[in-house]
């Protein structure tokens, strides 16, 4: 009996003390972090810029390509407009690329520094969270707009 009685008080101990130390669980909507980033939005839109580049050098070739008078004349150009292409296409991925992970890691960072403020002990996709949970989406946003990222 006694034995019962002294690990069910140590185990209450344990419980609540562990209880007493957790700080929580935040929630970010990465979504709307994005849209009130200026650099986010800003790298948004030098990527729409660049595939627009090439939207515009497909409708130059096309017109190029109506000119042309002998098949031979015509394959070539095929083959060239489309090496042009791909190595375009290559660099708008690799854009693209790079632009999404400076944006991830400056909010990842923004988002750390508010985890260690708000003493948290995670922080995850708002779409994970049913129910309770802090939503910091707000305070990333600060303080990404406080210019230290």
């Amino acid at each position: 009996m006694k034995k019962i009685v002294i690990t069910t008080v140590l185990s209450s101990l344990l419980f609540f003390g562990i209880e007493a130390n957790a700080a929580g669980v935040g929630y970010i909507d990465y979504g709307k972090v994005m849209e009130n980033y200026s650099f986010a939005q800003q790298a948004i839109k030098e990527i729409d810029n660049k595939s627009l580049e090439m939207q515009q050098f497909m409708v130059d070739k096309e017109k190029q390509y109506k000119n042309l008078d002998t098949p031979l004349k015509k394959q070539n150009f095929e083959e060239q407009t489309a090496r042009e292409y791909k190595l375009k296409e290559d660099s708008l991925l690799r854009l693209k690329a790079q632009k999404e992970e400076m944006v991830y890691n400056k909010i990842q960072a923004a988002a750390k520094q508010v985890l260690v403020e708000q003493k948290l002990d995670a922080i995850v996709d708002y779409r994970v969270i049913f129910v309770g949970g802090v939503d910091i989406s707000d305070l990333v946003i600060q303080k990404l707009r406080s210019g230290q990222y």
